[in-house]
């Protein structure tokens, strides 16, 4: 399955911006789904997750409140909606699907267990 991400730019703190993850194939329904991002000099960091039909979401306790994931699957798409954006938002965004349920709960949360990138996304947060 090949990943498309888009929807990032420059937007002023406080704004928001709705990131988008195309997928090639109808697969993509059947699959977990996650937000991923690394910002300059810093690691990769774990953003949400989605199960398969969304009905389950996990998010970094620091996005919590401010980002939601969704999916429609009909459209083989996954979006990141993110508002009360913060400079420290600023970062590549990554989307990122696996094949298989995590076995626990921090599976969802860890980036090794994609099999499925896509090219990054930059979001860029002013102050």
């Amino acid at each position: 399955v090949q990943l498309q991400a888009s929807g990032g730019g420059l937007v002023q703190a406080g704004g928001s911006l709705r990131l988008s993850c195309v997928a090639s194939e109808r697969t993509f329904s059947n699959y977990p789904m996650a937000w991923f991002r690394q910002a300059p000099g810093k690691e990769r960091e774990f953003v949400a997750a989605a199960s398969w039909s969304g009905g389950a979401t996990y998010y970094l306790e620091s996005v919590n409140d401010r980002f939601i994931i969704s999916r429609d699957n009909t459209r083989k798409t996954g979006y990141l909606q993110m508002n009360g954006l913060k400079p420290e938002d600023t970062a590549v965004y990554y989307c990122a699907a696996r094949s298989k349920n995590p076995i626990t709960y921090e599976g969802w949360r860890k980036g090794d267990e994609y099999e499925f990138w896509g090219h990054g996304t930059l979001v860029t947060v002013s102050s």
